[in-house]
């Protein structure tokens, strides 16, 4: 179980296969985020048209409500949700990240306040995991603490009392059918980051995970941090790329050796009217689009794409029909997934390196938010 094999390399990417207890995930993969249970507008029969193999759903939201006790009391996340295939949890790490001015960190955990009712909680890392395995998902996370990632004398100590914390997960993992992946810290600081990298490593988790990525740094930080990490991680286990996901990450992550990829981008955008396009991210509430007849993308096989024009699409926009996000996270994560296909064949044909370059000039007017300032982050 959780067997990682990979199936062909060319340079730095890997394409590979990793067994989960739900199926095999074909990698490099990219994951639709579900934070709540639900990717957001879709059901399960749309995440499988789209040929998505990952869901992503969230400790942290999911322990708040409906809570992790009920979810395992109705067979769990798979069951709970109707999602079959293999599914991933994180640790509820970043959302404590996020509530800067209601939690409190110390060496043991973390107390917080709920943002739904403000009633007070805390996260151990032998509760992280003991919620991660009421739910029940393929795939769960040690428990971390992610930092401003230029702050390096609290990136520091973050990073520390994330091995710390680490360790403490992996001695309260009782359920054997799930993976737990270490996360690495360490914020933008290469040191920092290398020996998170071995300190992690050394666990021998199933697979590991690269965090505190896509929280404010630049996109050359982004890629200098991986490229100190993935030469420093086993050949042998899946790397987990948390919460990044424009078209452009998911390029310049697999040229670096990252397998597995989630962000909550794609349906966001959606809900903001935005829709990926090979001439660039399109802002579908533009006039421009009244009496478009085109398809979102005449190259898409999504079923928006297939059947429905840009001025129909717009025309749900205006009359704020509900429709119309549907139809545009389909087409969004299909994009995506699509992306990850395409690379995947790069990749086994030995011409992906070679076509880094042409991949990125192509997605390079998705990366821009020209009509809609919409952040990839965690929660959706």
């Amino acid at each position: 179980m959780f067997d990682f094999q990979i199936t062909s390399k060319n340079s730095r990417a890997r394409a590979g296969i990793f067994s989960t207890p739900h199926g095999d995930l074909i990698t490099p993969v990219f994951a639709p985020v579900g934070t709540q249970a639900t990717v957001k507008t879709l059901t399960p029969e749309h995440l499988k048209d789209i040929n998505a193999s990952l869901v992503l759903s969230n400790t942290y939201h999911l322990y708040l409500r409906p809570g992790d006790e009920l979810v395992r009391d109705m067979g769990g996340l798979h069951k709970f949700m109707q999602w079959h295939h293999p599914m991933l949890t994180d640790s509820g790490g970043f959302q404590v990240f996020s509530l800067a001015q209601t939690r409190k960190i110390d060496d043991d955990g973390v107390t917080f306040k709920s943002h739904i009712d403000g009633s007070t909680h805390r996260f151990t890392p032998e509760k992280s995991v003991a919620i991660q395995e009421n739910l029940g998902a393929d795939i769960i996370m040690a428990f971390d603490e992610c930092s401003d990632p230029n702050d390096k004398a609290y990136s520091k100590i973050a990073m520390d009392r994330t091995h710390r914390w680490a360790e403490r997960s992996v001695k309260a993992q009782t359920q054997r059918d799930q993976a737990l992946f270490g996360i690495i810290q360490g914020g933008v600081q290469a040191d920092l980051r290398a020996e998170s990298a071995t300190f992690i490593a050394s666990l021998d988790t199933p697979g590991i995970a690269i965090g505190g990525l896509s929280v404010g740094e630049t996109k050359q930080e982004m890629h200098d941090t991986l490229d100190v990490v993935t030469p420093l991680l086993p050949e042998n286990k899946p790397r987990y790329l948390m919460g990044v996901g424009t078209p452009e990450d998911l390029i310049n992550g697999v040229a670096r050796g990252i397998d597995i990829f989630d962000c909550v981008l794609p349906t966001r955008l959606a809900r903001h009217h935005s829709a990926f396009a090979p001439e660039g991210r399109l802002n579908l509430m533009n006039a421009t689009f009244a009496r478009d007849e085109k398809p979102i993308d005449e190259t898409c096989d999504c079923y928006a794409c297939k059947t429905f024009t840009r001025a129909y699409i717009r025309h749900l926009i205006v009359a704020k029909e509900l429709l119309a996000g549907t139809l545009i996270s389909i087409h969004n994560l299909r994009a995506l997934i699509r992306l990850m296909e395409q690379i995947r064949v790069y990749i086994a044909d030995g011409t992906f390196e070679s076509r880094v370059p042409e991949l990125l000039s192509q997605w390079d007017n998705n990366a821009k938010r020209k009509h809609a300032t919409v952040g990839a982050q965690r929660d959706d």
